[in-house]
């Protein structure tokens, strides 16, 4: 239980920090060749231990989940640092609540199931919210940052339910390893085809080590509470998170309209809460 105490806090808090680094580096980097050289760091932290591990003994089935989860994330990602790169933290950081709205949505849509009156409240709360998050011109959803960050929680609550399978077929580590290498996989691919491999500095690279050891563990604390707790109470815990975000975005980067904000997240995460835990 201590283990899953620690992953849980270390979840909540690498993701925050990975993310304020994307943001900086991104004025002045391509977003694609910021996705490659941190994965690629990524693939190099984890191939020691890939050596302990027997591939071959996972069919195909297995490695078709591991791509998909791959370019989802991928396409996770990329959406994720579009948006940081034009928003505000303190603004996308609390969208991570609308995770669990996209969830509900498409339970509803695809699979006919009809959400309780818990869970209708609680995206009453998380829409009603995000007024609280408009721009000076009044626009929240049709922000084009927020339209960005709301494609990554898409494309990454995909991946969430795709990694969970494939942690239920080996391990939290042989599905970290994994992870690392789809994600240096696709990266490498796009940033071949659109010819963006270059970073500005050497102090970029720096800095895009720092991410990939900070992805590193926030996909392996994620592994390991996959493991211990069902998705929906992990995602409802992860978006602690927005409370960082909001704090970075008001400390680093000067955002403004703290009370307002911070309502709004106090808001949408008892809204999620509702809708995640059964």
């Amino acid at each position: 239980m201590f283990t899953l105490y620690i992953a849980l806090l270390f979840r909540i808090i690498s993701n925050p920090v990975a993310n304020l680094i994307q943001k900086k580096l991104s004025n002045t980097n391509s977003t694609l060749a910021l996705n490659l050289y941190s994965s690629l760091f990524m693939a190099l932290l984890c191939s020691p231990f890939s050596f302990k591990v027997d591939f071959l003994s996972f069919g195909w089935n297995f490695y078709s989940l591991v791509l998909l989860s791959g370019f989802f994330c991928f396409m996770g990602t990329i959406c994720l640092i579009k948006a940081l790169k034009i928003g505000e933290m303190s603004v996308l950081g609390p969208i991570n609540s609308y995770k669990s709205v996209i969830g509900l949505v498409f339970a509803f849509l695809l699979l006919k199931e009809t959400p309780s009156i818990k869970a209708l409240i609680g995206f009453l709360f998380i829409i009603s919210a995000s007024f609280l998050f408009a721009d000076e011109k009044g626009k929240f959803l049709l922000n084009k940052s927020v339209i960005l960050r709301l494609l990554a929680l898409l494309f990454t609550g995909v991946e969430a339910v795709i990694l969970k399978k494939i942690i239920l077929l080996s391990s939290p580590i042989v599905c970290f390893i994994l992870w690392c290498f789809m994600s240096l996989f696709f990266s490498l691919i796009f940033a071949l085809v659109f010819n963006s491999v270059k970073l500005n500095s050497k102090k970029s690279l720096f800095y895009c080590a720092i991410i990939a050891l900070l992805l590193c563990i926030m996909q392996l604390s994620t592994n390991i509470v996959f493991e211990h707790l069902e998705v929906g109470l992990s995602l409802s815990l992860f978006q602690l998170s927005s409370v960082v975000s909001l704090i970075l975005g008001f400390k680093v980067f000067g955002e403004k309209g703290i009370i307002k904000k911070s309502l709004g997240t106090i808001i949408m995460l008892f809204g999620s809460f509702l809708i995640l835990i059964k």
